[in-house]
């Protein structure tokens, strides 16, 4: 009869050193992956978005996904590369969706990958409401 995962022994590898641990603590900024950081960019480019427009961000969909799809869709003339904005439809919200891949190639930094968020989440939320992005953003694309 087998035991329970939370009621078996420690295990410990072949070599007796004991159960491995994480090399960097879960509060240090090492620990968090590229992928990670880019969500936790967005969530908080988003946030402060939302403070300053809620009407406009509230029914808006946000999602990220690594590339772009590699078929564009044939009315597009020029296929998006960072991101991508879907109009409301019937019975489906506006979407709009960032491209992490491509947004983290092109940035030098961290402090430039949030420009570059800040910067695409704008110029979209403008896109999809037909109004321009200094009206949303003051400070887009400096």
């Amino acid at each position: 009869m087998q035991t329970p995962p939370w009621e078996a022994k420690v295990y410990r590898n072949r070599h007796g050193r004991g159960v491995r641990t994480p090399m960097f603590g879960t509060r240090l900024p090492r620990y968090r992956t590229r992928s990670g950081y880019f969500d936790d960019a967005v969530a908080s480019q988003l946030k402060r978005l939302n403070g300053a427009w809620p009407e406009l961000i509230g029914p808006v969909q946000f999602a990220v996904e690594d590339v772009p799809p590699s078929n564009p869709a044939p009315w597009e003339r020029q296929p998006q590369l960072t991101s991508q904005a879907f109009a409301a439809t019937h019975g489906s919200p506006a979407r709009i969706v960032l491209y992490r891949m491509p947004l983290q190639s092109h940035a030098r930094d961290r402090e430039d990958l949030q420009f570059a968020i800040r910067d695409e989440l704008v110029l979209r939320i403008a896109e999809l409401y037909g109004r321009r992005p200094e009206e949303i953003d003051p400070d887009w694309g400096m």
